[in-house]
């Protein structure tokens, strides 16, 4: 790919342009997140609940982004090719494109689904390596890859790298659904909940509901991410919440009780 007559390998962008996304949509919500009538919890409780400085999260998503950047880097010099390349832009379709971002979503939904809720049922994988993302009973935009670097592997990197792999998309495919499922998952952390946003009205698995799962009533469910619900309906981990607008300005996500009969 040509960039201001530099050659730029679909390798570098498809490991480099997820992480300048992921700051970039980061930094869009801080600035949204100081208008209090969008807001999951308020600015005070963000302050006050949270288990982490702001620095300390920072400085773990770097050093998770930049482990992924060296395995993604690994990773597309193992499967990539120019001549692959080449073949795979003479075969684009939106059909065929549609159809490789479904596998992926469908597979690292899977994968981190179970990867997930395994963290939360084995207490020593718990309280070493997972407990370190729920320091943020508050979440925010730029803490959704704050992550033990072990989960980062596990969780992101593999997951990505399992999407990647079973839905045979190209290094230059895999820009745009990098980007795009980083999108999602800032989206999710974003203690915010936005009018029109295609975030909230295409996916149920949006920041209120993963919000759920960030509070103490809810760290047994709402396991799913970043995309659908499925295996949480499938497998009983749903809980279903309402959305109800705080006295103080903003929004609250409270679980709603189901009757066993239902």
């Amino acid at each position: 790919m040509m960039m201001m007559g530099f050659e730029i390998s679909d390798e570098f962008l498809g490991t480099f342009v997820p992480i300048v996304v992921y700051w970039v949509y980061s930094g869009m919500y801080i600035c949204l997140g100081s208008l209090e009538r969008y807001r999951l919890h308020s600015k005070v409780d963000e302050d006050e609940k949270n288990l982490v400085t702001k620095s300390a999260v920072v400085k773990g998503v770097l050093l998770q982004q930049a482990l992924q950047a060296i395995i993604s880097v690994i990773l597309f010099k193992i499967t990539g090719s120019d001549d692959a390349d080449a073949s795979t832009t003479q075969q684009f379709s939106l059909l065929l494109l549609a159809r490789q971002f479904i596998i992926a979503m469908l597979v690292i939904d899977t994968w981190q689904y179970f990867i997930h809720r395994y963290m939360h049922i084995n207490k020593f994988l718990y309280k070493h390596i997972h407990s370190q993302h729920h320091r943020l009973i508050v979440p925010y935009s730029y803490g959704a890859l704050y992550n033990h670097p072990l989960e980062g592997l596990l969780l992101d990197t593999v997951g990505g790298a399992l999407s990647f792999l079973f839905s045979g998309m190209s290094p230059r495919t895999a820009i745009f659904f990098f980007s795009f499922a980083t999108i999602k998952t800032v989206d999710d952390h974003c203690g915010l909940w936005l009018p029109g946003n295609p975030f909230h009205i295409f996916f149920t698995n949006n920041s209120a509901y993963h919000d759920v799962h960030h509070q103490l009533y809810g760290t047994k469910y709402n396991f799913s991410q970043p995309f659908f619900v499925v295996w949480d309906r499938i497998l009983g981990t749903y809980l279903p919440y309402s959305l109800d607008k705080r006295a103080t300005g903003g929004f609250e996500t409270r679980p709603i009780k189901v009757s066993k009969d239902e």
